[in-house]
């Protein structure tokens, strides 16, 4: 017995130390969105700005605050330089029958807006028996992505989505925080890097659909032990939602006079329904098989629930925690905390 405790102390120290660490790099990273966020006020009301040089400075900064910083924090703290010296094209390699992996992008698309279609209705339900029907509005917002006319504005969303974002996150949420968790077991490291993904999109509403497609990577992660896959489903859901983007900025742009770009939005609208209906039935068929294959716990002395409440105690995510409910109240929080000086 003695044994067994005199065993489990490093252990226990050393898994608290990284959700510590995993606490200060979402703090880091929610500051970093409020400075982009107060940088991209200034030069908003910054005289004889263009639209196009406006939408640049935004996308650079956006680029360097809150992914390339983040991203630099996190991989000095657990020391991934080392880490991943020499390992880079192992991790990004091409698995064994990759179209088969890809193949589950219709399930997790599914997935996701099934959660997005229960806090919709979450969010209707909540309307009715208040009357803070604008704040409810603003804290459920779906996207802060309107349709625009500026090419620049398209180009620079476009490739946040498909390209930056995919690279950026997967790196951080199933790379690093996953390999930090990973040697204490498997289900913590996907459950809580998909909290943390979750976590780091905003609002209510991208909170419940990208945990559940964090939750989906993270176990395509584990299965594949590639980053190349996981990255490249991400890029696929998005370019859904850029594809939406550019569509329905074309038909402002022509003031629904172009029938051909309408009747193509109305197509491509409707493709996205139809996808979201075969991707839940998808994900649902594939429950079964889900459940036959088995997680290893490498750190099985500890019940994956306790590592769960032992990360959630850590005073760094604690302290999350509250940055999180700010940018996700849209700084309700800061708000109060300003107004009082």
């Amino acid at each position: 017995m003695n044994e067994l405790i005199i065993a489990e102390k490093p252990a226990l120290s050393a898994y608290k130390t990284v959700c510590a660490k995993l606490g200060f790099v979402m703090c880091v990273y929610f500051i970093c969105r409020i400075t982009a966020g107060f940088t991209v006020s200034l030069i908003m009301r910054t005289d004889g700005i263009s639209e196009t040089a406006f939408h640049v400075s935004q996308g650079i900064i956006s680029l360097l605050l809150v992914y390339a910083v983040p991203l630099l924090v996190a991989a000095i703290l657990f020391k991934s330089f080392g880490y991943y010296s020499g390992k880079i094209n192992g991790l990004y390699k091409k698995p064994e029958r990759l179209a088969k992996k890809l193949g589950t992008f219709p399930a997790m698309y599914g997935l996701g807006y099934g959660f997005a279609l229960i806090t919709i209705l979450v969010n209707w339900l909540i309307s009715r028996f208040t009357e803070e029907t604008t704040r409810i509005e603003e804290v459920f917002q779906p996207t802060t992505m309107e349709p625009s006319s500026n090419a620049a504005y398209l180009i620079i969303m476009v490739f946040m989505l498909v390209v930056a974002a995919p690279v950026f996150e997967e790196f951080l949420c199933r790379g690093i925080m996953y390999d930090a968790l990973a040697p204490y077991g498997n289900g913590a490291a996907i459950i809580i890097s998909s909290l943390l993904f979750g976590l780091m999109h905003g609002n209510l509403y991208m909170l419940f659909y990208t945990t559940a497609l964090g939750f989906a990577l993270g176990y395509v992660r584990y299965a594949t032990g590639s980053l190349f896959v996981v990255t490249v489903l991400h890029a696929l859901l998005n370019a859904v939602a850029a594809g939406i983007l550019v569509i329905s900025s074309l038909v402002e742009i022509t003031n629904w006079e172009n029938m051909l770009i309408v009747t193509f939005n109305n197509i491509y609208l409707v493709a996205c329904l139809v996808l979201i209906v075969v991707g839940i039935a998808a994900f649902i068929k594939r429950i079964p098989v889900i459940r036959k294959y088995k997680i290893e716990n490498a750190w099985s002395e500890i019940s994956g629930a306790k590592k769960i409440a032992l990360f959630f105690l850590s005073l760094p995510v604690i302290l999350m925690l509250i940055f999180a409910f700010d940018e996700h109240s849209h700084n309700m929080l800061l708000e109060k905390i300003t107004g009082l000086f």
